[in-house]
């Protein structure tokens, strides 16, 4: 749709947005030209008009991307800031992993792979969301 969701790469900048805008963070672990439950993930799911207002109404969004193939390749210094996040939020190297944080980058909740029933993946991340408001 028109008002397609914007997907960020900074953490720290989601993080400042989200306190202001009494927001959650949805970080997002892809790989964009290798992993089809990714590209799927955002295009079939990320892609919803149901996610678009959700993420909306309650979610700043950080995509950190990790390509394989060379042409696909980011700067040094985003490769650095994903690395960065991987080893804090997705150790075991989970492809794609969805998680929720805080505004100020807690970890809420994590889900790995492409869900099974995209509502329901939706709906725990608005229950999420709903049960840890201040």
């Amino acid at each position: 749709s028109l008002n397609e969701v914007q997907w960020g790469t900074n953490l720290e900048q989601a993080e400042q947005t989200a306190q202001k805008e009494h927001k959650f963070i949805l970080l997002s672990f892809s790989g964009s030209d290798w992993c089809g439950p990714c590209i799927r993930l955002h295009k079939e799911v990320f892609g919803s008009n149901a996610f678009e207002q959700l993420a909306n109404e309650k979610l700043v969004l950080v995509n950190a991307d990790f390509p394989r193939y060379k042409k696909n390749q980011l700067s040094v210094f985003q490769q650095k800031i994903n690395d960065a996040l991987a080893e804090k939020y997705n150790k075991k190297g989970e492809f794609p992993l969805t998680v929720l944080l805080n505004a100020q980058g807690k970890l809420i909740k994590s889900w790995d792979g492409f869900p099974s029933v995209p509502n329901e993946f939706l709906e725990d991340i608005a229950q999420s969301i709903q049960d840890n408001q201040q």
